[in-house]
This record gives structure tokens, C-alpha cells and sequence, in this order.
């Protein structure tokens, strides 16, 4: 078993990576080489801003390259719960953003030539219990008469040709798709590069000051000035960003990916081929890859990832839940195990918009791979002073009451979720 992401090791890597010191003055720095800042990066760098993007580590090395492969448009909440916390009209704007951000990526890989097996699957919305099904369908009801008539609902005996475990119904999101996450993010980081992008990896901004209209930000590598900042750091924001890591809760999320199946073994268990996420707090998130593994997640502990005995922990929690889920897979090889971090918020919407001098998108609370690349664009637009299309413009975002580094309250909130999983 190898402990790297799936989508890491079967891409090829990124050569455009900028050689030497870190220095000069630039229109714009990008704090963050994920699908955020790469796609922020290649929208300004297009319009002839000359950018530079500080990259920690490696690009797509955080979140952007340790997700689960969806592409899923709808919201991580139930539309109804969105209304009735942001209203109608920013729930709306926030659904179609989402909707919006799939068509980005579609048009984007179109243009750029990104080879990424992008493909409009469809995702499952699966009902672990009877009254969860009742749950999805009051909120399908909302969302297929309001905002999306492209979903369905779909019965027990609906789903016999979509997925070989039994659920109690679910809803269909027929515009959602996947991709090959890694050859993307590579994609899309020589496509910034080529419109004229700077890429720094092995830059992490350790320290930001600013003086009058110009910020200066120091790596190990050397210092830039820079006339506007966009941090895309997500659930890797440093304490040096102290308003954001005391708004952003860093959550573990763990995934495996199996053996590549046979069509057999296929047919048996996602004759489908569409996404899926189950209904439970606790539950899970599976697709097939482009070489017909199965990609299995889920939050098996309240837990960062850390090393690689922590990662198999959690790695042979999911495969217990892989084999509950699936039995006919019982004893089938794990070849990948990895874990990433999850950039929550406290009611878990994004957020993105313009404090303290920085330009800021983060927050994805699980939704990011099909958000970021659009939501980056649109605060490049906006940073550009086109229009402002950003859907959580002027969203409060207060602080996490008693967070201020390591989220000590995660287990806490894991026993909490597995007491409603099993209660309702």
C-alpha cells in the first residue's frame, strides 16, 4: 500500500516551478498554489497583471490534490437549511455559483487542453435511513421547483441500476461530474504559468507587513513587494493570518482507493458511475477513478492527518466501512491511503471578499474542488475592478469561540455527530 494521494502519484509533475531567489515587485501576490490561487493567478496573469504565487510546499500539494475527485454543484447544506440561514436570494446566488463553478471548470479544461478524464457523472445524495430519504425529498421538492430542475429523486428500487449496496432512495444532481484531481492541478498551474504566472514552490510567506500601498512578504527564499495579496490558503492558513486561522477549522479527511476493479466487480458495485455522498454526519464519499478504482472517504477520525501511522488508522477504519457498504469487495486489496485537510467554517459556507488590505476565498467546508478554480476567477475579477459577482460579499464571519490554533474541540464534535447518527 502506498501512503500518497491517488491523484498525486498518478499525474505527472509540475516542471514550470520558478529557479532562484524570491524578489522583485509584482501587481499581485497569490498566497497559495491550489486550484484557488493557480486559477486566480491565470484569470489576473491573462489580463496582463503581472502576479507571483507563493507556494508552500508543492502546487496542488494541499487540499486541491487530497480530496475525494467530485465535482459536485449544490450546496453541503440542505437548500432549505440555506434559505433559511442566508435567505432566499444569497442562497440562490450561492447554489448557482456552484453550479456556475462546473461550467468554469468544463470551459477552462476546453480551453487550456487539460487532460483530466473531466466527465459529467451525476452525483447520488444517498439516503442511509428511511427518514433521511423523507429529509431529501422536502429538499429536493425546494430545490427542483426553485433553483435546479436538472436533479430527480429516485426510489430504493430507482437505484438498482445506479449502485450495488442498499440505500432508501436518493437525489440525483445531474449536472456534478469528476476529474482526475492531480493532472488537473498540473494543468492548471503550466496553464497560469503559461499566460505569464510566476510559481514559487518551497516558498512559504512566514512573515507580512505592510507599508502605505505596498505589502512585503518574506519566504525562506527571499522578499517581494507586492501591490494587492490573495491568501488561498484554506485549511493551511499559518497563525501569521491570525483573523483567518481563528475563523477556519482544520478537519481531517481521509480516503482509499482500491485495486483497479474488474467490470464484474464493477457492475456488482457502482454499475452507475456517478459520485456519491451517503446522508449520514459520519458518513462517505465514493467514485470509481479513470482506471476503475474505487476512491472511498469519509471522516473515519476527528483528527488531523499527520503521518503515515495516523493515516493507516484511518485508512483501515474506511476500509471496515468499505466492506460494510460493499460486502462483495470483502478482502479486495487497499493500493492508496491518504489523508488531507478540510477548511470548515463554523456554518460551513465559504467565505471570500477584501479585509485588511488582503484579498481572501477559503472555507470551503468540503465543497472546494468544484469552487475554488471559479471562486478564485471571481475575486481576480473583482480585483481587476470588472464586476463583482462574488456570492458571499458582505456574509458575516465571526470567529470560532475559544479557537485559536489546534481545534482541540474536534473530538467533541465527532462524539456529538456519531450520537446523531445514531439516534435519528
Amino acid at each position: 500500500m502506498k501512503y500518497v494521494s491517488y491523484w498525486h502519484d498518478t499525474a505527472p509533475g509540475f516542471s514550470g516551478g520558478a529557479e532562484g531567489p524570491v524578489e522583485g515587485h509584482y501587481d499581485v501576490a497569490v498566497i497559495g498554489g491550489g486550484f484557488t490561487g493557480l486559477g486566480a493567478a491565470r484569470q489576473l496573469a491573462k489580463a496582463g497583471t503581472k502576479v507571483i504565487v507563493l507556494e508552500a510546499d508543492r502546487v496542488i500539494g494541499g487540499a486541491s490534490g487530497r480530496n475525494g475527485g467530485h465535482l459536485n454543484n449544490g450546496l453541503a447544506h440542505s437548500y432549505l437549511a440555506a434559505k433559511a440561514e442566508l435567505g432566499k436570494e444569497r442562497a440562490i446566488a450561492l447554489y448557482r455559483a456552484l453550479d456556475a463553478s462546473i461550467d468554469t471548470l468544463e470551459a477552462l479544461i476546453a480551453e487550456e487542453g487539460i487532460d483530466c478524464n473531466f466527465r459529467r457523472a451525476g452525483k447520488l445524495k444517498l439516503a442511509s435511513k428511511p427518514k433521511h430519504f423523507d429529509a431529501i425529498a422536502r429538499n429536493f421538492d425546494a430545490v427542483h421547483r426553485e433553483v435546479d430542475p436538472d436533479t430527480a429523486l429516485l426510489s430504493p428500487k430507482g437505484l438498482s441500476g445506479e449502485i450495488g449496496s442498499p440505500f432508501f432512495g436518493a437525489m440525483l444532481s445531474k449536472k456534478s461530474a469528476m476529474m482526475h484531481m492531480g493532472r488537473y492541478g498540473v494543468g492548471l498551474a503550466e496553464a497560469a504559468k503559461r499566460r505569464g504566472a510566476v510559481i514559487f514552490e518551497k516558498a512559504p510567506v512566514t512573515s507580512q507587513a505592510r507599508e502605505g500601498s505596498r505589502h512585503h512578504l518574506t519566504t525562506p527564499r527571499g522578499s517581494v513587494t507586492a501591490d494587492q495579496v490573495l491568501l488561498a490558503t484554506g485549511a493551511y492558513t499559518t497563525p501569521n493570518f491570525g483573523y483567518f486561522r481563528r475563523r477556519i477549522v482544520t478537519v481531517g479527511s481521509f480516503i482509499i482507493a482500491t485495486r483497479p476493479l474488474d467490470a464484474a466487480e464493477i457492475a456488482a458495485t457502482m454499475p452507475g458511475n456517478r459520485t456519491c455522498v451517503t446522508s449520514m454526519n459520519v458518513g462517505n464519499y465514493f467514485r470509481l477513478a479513470p482506471d476503475n478504482r474505487l476512491i472511498f472517504g469519509g471522516r473515519a477520525r476527528f483528527s488531523a492527518t499527520s503521518d503515515q501511522r495516523s493515516d493507516a488508522k484511518s485508512g483501515a477504519i474506511l476500509a471496515n466501512g468499505l466492506t460494510r457498504l460493499f460486502p462483495q469487495l470483502a478482502g479486495i486489496p487497499i493500493d492508496y491511503c491518504w489523508g488531507g485537510l478540510v477548511d470548515m467554517t463554523s456554518d460551513r459556507f465559504p467565505r471570500a471578499g477584501y479585509r485588511d488590505g488582503l484579498w481572501y476565498a477559503m472555507g470551503y467546508s468540503g465543497h472546494g474542488a468544484q469552487l475554488s478554480t471559479h471562486l478564485g476567477m471571481t475575486i481576480a475579477d473583482a480585483m481587476l475592478g470588472r464586476e463583482d459577482q462574488n456570492p458571499m460579499k458582505g456574509l458575516d464571519w465571526p470567529a470560532v469561540p475559544g479557537h485559536f490554533g489546534k481545534p482541540w474541540f474536534l473530538p467533541l464534535v465527532g462524539m456529538n455527530y456519531k450520537m446523531l447518527d445514531h439516534v435519528r
